[in-house]
């Protein structure tokens, strides 16, 4: 076995050199590529689409959806009326000829949003000014914005379920027949 002028054997100088990684050096950097990548779902999760608007979104979707086919099951008008921070659904009672509120329905109850979420309302491509919660407004005798009707027809609208300060936002639309659609809009 050749020996160097230092002592030592060219056979362990490469033998050593090729050995490879630790299996400790291995998990550290497995270890810093698993904080990276949760690092970058956590922030695309923060500046992407927001899952509260969406849940918002998807669930005024299923309730009007519901409305919708129940109110051409029942011949029965449904109505929503709307603030900024949530909304109510009513009953057209054609014994008093007003919209009263459904008694002992859970799913029909009023319903408020989560604190910084807010709702826009747009019915014929103009916005609507909303008052800001139901206490503010007295509704001895309320005036839906929106109405499902017996006969089919839903008010055309465009709802927008948006966070304070935030641009992004999921739009629901209505047309005529009531067809619903949910769509994101302005999130990078």
């Amino acid at each position: 076995m050749p020996t160097s002028v230092t002592g030592t054997s060219e056979y362990a100088v490469t033998r050593t050199a090729q050995r490879g990684f630790s299996f400790l050096e291995l998990l550290v950097v497995v270890a810093i590529i698993g904080l990276l990548a949760a690092a970058v779902s956590w922030s695309m999760g923060a500046l992407g689409n927001d899952r509260e608007l969406a849940d918002e979104a998807t669930r005024l979707r299923g309730v009007l959806t519901l409305l919708h086919e129940e109110s051409l099951m029942q011949g029965r008008d449904y109505a929503v009326m709307f603030t900024q921070t949530g909304y109510r659904f009513y009953v057209y009672d054609y014994q008093q000829l007003v919209w009263v509120e459904p008694q002992a329905d859970e799913l029909l109850a009023q319903h408020a949003l989560k604190p910084q979420l807010l709702i826009s309302l747009l019915l014929d491509g103009r916005p609507v000014q909303l008052d800001n919660d139901f206490e503010s407004r007295d509704v001895d005798t309320p005036e839906p914005q929106i109405m499902l009707l017996a006969s089919g027809e839903v008010t055309p609208f465009a709802i927008e379920v948006a966070r304070d300060g935030v641009d992004g936002h999921f739009e629901l639309t209505a047309q005529l027949d009531g067809k619903l659609t949910v769509t994101e809009e302005d999130f990078d």
